[in-house]
């Protein structure tokens, strides 16, 4: 089961990605209609993701870098500007459907350009930190509870 809710959450948030993308390139055809239901789509991955992580880390703990010492510090800096950066992406990213749903284009449009690289990277990493762990990964029997 944990490598199924950990195989899940990276798929939900690496199809959150595509969805963004997606999203991206139907605005900038003009495509309002089909913009706005790809991000709604890509939201939904991104909080179905938040569920499946959080439900492996309360269920199983976390897994601690097990790899190579020469690729500790790479490693790390990409867990590190993930974690912050994940932690900045859902606040973010409620922001800018926000100001959409009230119809505040240019604000949406303007933070928009800032949280779609972030969520780009966000779950890029995710998947690298993903395969590092699954190769590399030693559980740690830490529980959150």
């Amino acid at each position: 089961m944990k490598e199924l809710l950990g195989l899940f959450a990276v798929w939900s948030i690496m199809l959150s990605g595509l969805a963004l993308l997606v999203g991206v390139v139907f605005i900038r055809r003009q495509e309002r209609v089909w913009h706005h239901r790809a991000m709604l789509l890509a939201t939904a991955l991104a909080a179905l993701f938040l569920v499946f992580y959080l439900s492996k880390w309360a269920l199983y703990g976390t897994t601690a870098y097990g790899g190579p010492e020469a690729w500790r510090g790479a490693y790390y800096f990409i867990l590190i500007t993930h974690t912050l950066l994940a932690a900045l992406n859902g606040p973010l990213a409620l922001y800018v459907i926000w100001r959409a749903f009230r119809g505040e284009f240019s604000l949406h449009k303007r933070w928009a350009k800032v949280l779609v690289p972030i969520w780009l990277y966000v779950a890029l990493t995710g998947w690298v930190i993903y395969l590092v762990l699954k190769r590399y990964g030693v559980d740690t029997g830490t529980i959150a509870f």
